[in-house]
């Protein structure tokens, strides 16, 4: 055998030896070659586990699945129909800021709500929530909204005596209104503050947050002079 035919038989065999080697190494013994191993529970925090929640928490509500607004999370409460994740974002701040809404009333103080969407969220929705007594979200047996008077103006918000006048009420006055809260009675006080006196209480209407039902729940309580 020529000397150049024994270095390439030497170097094949070389070659042979260390993929042997390097099998034995990579692959526990006893496993036939090839074998497949299949990845175990995607672990969490990764790619997969990330895709897997997102397309859950995307998916439309089954008949008959109800969401707990007062303590579902935002991706939870984004499930419902018409509302989206910036929305569900405002009601959990809202929750956070005032307590459990326990019921639609409740949930009606929240910006961007108001009566069309609550008739369309009534049957996917749950309170398991009770309002704290005396505060904005406790409930009176009318199912609306209501608050404890300790002022002569809350006893006025509250329907007790002369309506509340829109035109020099304070936002804390305006808060003590029955599913008003902070938000809306801010967004009350900026908009007299920019466009000057209320000149009716229909004008109400053209404040960010208030939509019809809150409107028609508050007619009967406010007045402009």
């Amino acid at each position: 055998m020529a000397p150049s035919e024994r270095r390439a038989l030497l170097l094949l065999l070389s070659l042979a030896i260390a993929g042997h080697v390097v099998r034995r190494i990579a692959t526990r013994p006893g496993e036939p070659p090839g074998d497949v191993k299949l990845l175990a529970t995607t672990a969490a925090g990764s790619p997969a586990a990330h895709r897997d929640s997102t397309v859950r928490l995307a998916r439309p509500l089954e008949p008959g699945e109800r969401i707990d607004v007062d303590r579902a999370s935002a991706q939870e409460i984004a499930r419902l129909p018409r509302v989206g994740l910036a929305l569900a974002k405002t009601i959990i701040a809202d929750r956070e800021a005032n307590g459990p809404f326990g019921g639609l009333p409740g949930l009606d103080r929240v910006p961007g709500i108001g009566a069309g969407l609550l008739k369309v969220v009534e049957p996917h929705v749950v309170f398991s929530g009770t309002p704290v007594s005396g505060s904005r979200g406790s409930q009176d047996n009318r199912g609306l909204v209501g608050v404890v008077p300790t002022t002569s103006n809350q006893r006025l918000a509250a329907g007790i005596g002369t309506p509340l006048d829109l035109n020099v009420a304070s936002a804390s006055e305006l808060d003590a209104l029955p599913g008003v809260g902070p938000t809306r009675a801010q967004a009350v006080v900026r908009y007299r503050e920019t466009h000057g006196p209320f000149l009716s209480v229909e004008a109400l209407a053209q404040v960010p947050g208030i939509g019809p039902a809150a409107l028609a729940r508050l007619r009967p309580l406010v007045t402009v002079h």
